[in-house]
């Protein structure tokens, strides 16, 4: 201590002093406490060990208190206060390692900073890159709408008429070739029943000429289909030959009806 008072100028003396008499007045008023603190101690320990009550918890916290004063107090007498001494050296080292410290803070800081610019950037060239690619689909868009609107065709009414009327005319044709087909195939291959047929079954003697041919039976199923068709079904009557009617059923072109077996409808091919 006496190599740092003589190295110091006439003032820098005088306040080492009186932090050293502040010093020695501290460690008086400490060490008067400690004795206030230990005669308390030793009241408390003639007392006993008892089990505190709510009356006298303010006594068990003042004991508390007491012994982490007294460690506290304990620790600050091991150590030995030092005074740095008040030179224009000193006061530079004591700059340089703040502002080194705060250098190194800033440092930190700037690092981290710099890397979320970078990432920033990336996601900005992303974003771009997006953007440029969503430009160029609308502009094929647009390029490819122009066109549309350039090709566009427009069909007088007239015209449509036309061309429906032909197609129409070609689907009843067509249709009129295929019932005069179907009619020749079903006279060639089923025929009404003839006198033989009579001799052998004398229960349409006389009924023979009042039967109509598979093609007529046919013709009336279909046109029932189509003009009626939330109700399809048609009456067997005595004009249908009954070896038709099975036909008919045995090869699923009919249906019987599920409540009336007097009734049969065509099977809808069509839908």
């Amino acid at each position: 201590m006496s190599v740092n008072q003589q190295s110091l100028d006439p003032d820098s003396t005088t306040d080492v002093e009186v932090v050293t008499d502040t010093e020695e007045e501290l460690i008086k008023e400490c060490e008067e406490m400690w004795k206030e603190m230990e005669e308390c101690q030793n009241k408390l320990s003639l007392i006993g060990t008892e089990t505190l009550t709510d009356s006298n918890a303010q006594i068990s916290l003042l004991i508390m208190q007491v012994k982490c004063l007294t460690a506290e107090l304990s620790q600050w007498q091991k150590e030995t206060p030092e005074i740095a001494p008040l030179n224009d050296d000193v006061l530079v080292t004591l700059g340089k390692e703040e502002f080194q410290k705060l250098q190194h803070d800033l440092e930190m800081v700037l690092s981290t900073i710099q890397s979320k610019n970078e990432k920033l950037k990336e996601d900005l060239k992303r974003e771009q890159q997006w953007l440029d690619e969503q430009q160029q689909i609308m502009e094929s868009l647009n390029v490819l709408h122009s066109e549309l609107k350039n090709q566009v065709v427009t069909f007088s009414e007239s015209r449509i008429f036309t061309e429906l009327k032909t197609k129409l005319l070609n689907v009843k044709k067509y249709k009129k070739k295929l019932l005069i087909t179907l009619g020749e195939f079903l006279e060639d291959h089923f025929p009404l029943p003839d006198g033989s047929v009579k001799k052998k079954k004398k229960s349409i003697q006389e009924s023979t000429a009042q039967l109509i041919t598979l093609h007529e039976i046919l013709e009336t199923l279909i046109n029932r289909l189509f003009d009626v068709p939330h109700d399809p079904y048609v009456k067997i009557s005595d004009s249908f030959w009954p070896p038709y009617i099975e036909l008919l059923l045995r090869n699923g072109i009919a249906l019987r009806h599920p409540e009336d077996p007097t009734q049969i409808r065509l099977e809808a091919f069509h839908q």
